[in-house]
């Protein structure tokens, strides 16, 4: 990004928080960034937040939501620029709502979309090398996020209601880059962990152990300090996200009980692990997964829960795969076609975003890493760049108890392609069609 563009976002976010009233000095602000699990764990962290008795605003790429006001992000885009993200905390203050949560990207943290959040409670999810070639390297990427842990120190303690908010850093201690985000100053530290992880470096961290008892189609219960709980999230991955709200949790005072009953009140976050079911007699699922980290959890949960159980009724993993054009992250779609291969019986390669880059060079990337896999083309593997065409394909070849896994849009309103043109676009609804279509035959 360059030096004026630079310059012109962090004036209208400084001017807009002023404009506003300085809106979030009169808020507890929650800010969750990685690279994968931020909204999902923004939900959860909102649902434990009012289970406590609190009213919450959110902001993610999924939703936004004000008290008991919520409504889709059909926006494209994580954080909001122009000022609005400034207007709607000043809203959130005059419908009371004492906390908001706030899904931080690093695209947002270039553009200064952070200047005038004013954090209180950071939380570190886990950190790929998404959005690294965007930020000039993956050290820079590590760095900008960074910026609002660094900003716990610089901001004055606020007073809300008579009370002095403490500055919390929450942190995946499971990830290898965790040192870095704890290694900033702040009044509490909490960190978790399902690996047992010993983190010896900081003797003021707060440690809480997760333990998976139970995982299946209906969701997963673990255990935290000899108490269970309960979430309707499939996939073991998803307990990351809990854990991260039940810090958040437990650093505001807010019960045991209330955390349990927060996790469970979650049973769906819109396009994250979301079942599509028309009555068909296999199954079928959205996800945003778009990156490898993220790729590799779905597909091993997909197979653990519906495929490895059933090895004699040979069920078949469907996925559908591909990668945002614009020169974003390159070094990643060779990575994700040879995961696809590697934890799906049959890829199928397709359109994202292609943006101005030619879709069909896109999917041939992707295909690369598939054969290397030992994918074969029109075997197992197919390139569809029409993105309906694809989804149709794997509808018709589903067979009985199959998984169709399409990933990478999610919630995702549009496909950009050439010249910025945004074509309507809605995941789950084009499935949900094309196995109502096949039905009718």
């Amino acid at each position: 990004m360059n030096f004026i563009k630079k310059i012109y976002h962090f004036l209208i976010a400084y001017l807009a928080y002023y404009y506003y009233g300085r809106p979030s000095r009169k808020l507890i602000v929650i800010g969750v960034t990685g690279t994968k699990g931020k909204s999902t764990t923004c939900r959860l962290i909102a649902s434990v937040l009012q289970a406590g008795g609190y009213k919450v605003g959110l902001f993610s790429t999924v939703e936004f939501q004000i008290g008991d006001r919520r409504w889709a992000n059909d926006k494209k885009m994580t954080m909001l620029g122009r000022g609005i993200l400034q207007k709607m905390l000043k809203d959130m203050v005059l419908a009371g709502c004492q906390y908001v949560v706030v899904e931080t990207s690093s695209e947002g943290i270039m553009q200064y979309r952070h200047v005038g959040l004013n954090y209180d409670i950071v939380s570190f999810t886990n950190l790929g090398t998404e959005h690294s070639e965007r930020h000039g390297g993956f050290a820079n990427l590590q760095r900008d996020k960074g910026k609002i842990f660094a900003g716990l120190a610089r901001e004055k303690h606020k007073i809300i209601n008579g009370r002095k908010i403490d500055k919390v850093i929450i942190a995946n201690l499971d990830d290898v880059r965790v040192d870095y985000y704890l290694g900033f100053s702040a009044d509490k530290k909490f960190g978790y962990t399902l690996k047992n992880t010993r983190y010896l470096n900081y003797f003021e961290i707060k440690t809480f152990d997760a333990r998976i008892l139970h995982s299946a189609e209906q969701g997963v219960e673990f255990e935290v300090e000899n108490k269970k709980y309960n979430l309707f999230l499939v996939g073991s991955f998803n307990v990351y996200n809990a854990m991260a709200a039940f810090c958040v949790g437990r650093s505001q005072g807010i019960s045991e009980e209330q955390i349990a009953v927060g996790l469970k009140t979650v049973s769906l976050v819109e396009g994250r692990v979301e079942f599509i079911d028309e009555g068909q007699n296999f199954k079928a699922v959205v996800d945003y997964a778009h990156e490898p980290i993220s790729l590799t959890e779905l597909f091993k949960t997909l197979r653990e829960v519906f495929i490895v159980p059933f090895k004699k009724e040979k069920r078949n993993l469907i996925g559908i795969v591909g990668s945002d054009g614009g020169g974003r992250d390159t070094g990643k779609r060779q990575k994700m076609g040879e995961i696809a291969g590697q934890l799906c019986e049959i890829v199928i390669i397709t359109d994202v975003n292609c943006f101005d880059e030619d879709p069909t060079q896109i999917a041939e990337m992707l295909a690369v890493g598939a054969r290397q896999a030992g994918k074969i083309d029109r075997v197992n593997l197919f390139i569809e760049v029409d993105r309906q065409k694809a989804i149709k394909r794997a509808v018709n070849m589903a067979q009985i108890g199959d998984v169709i896994a399409l990933t990478a849009k999610g919630t995702e309103p549009c496909i950009i392609q050439a010249h910025g043109h945004r074509l309507p676009w809605d995941d789950r609804q084009v499935l949900r069609l094309a196995i109502k279509n096949r039905q009718l035959k």
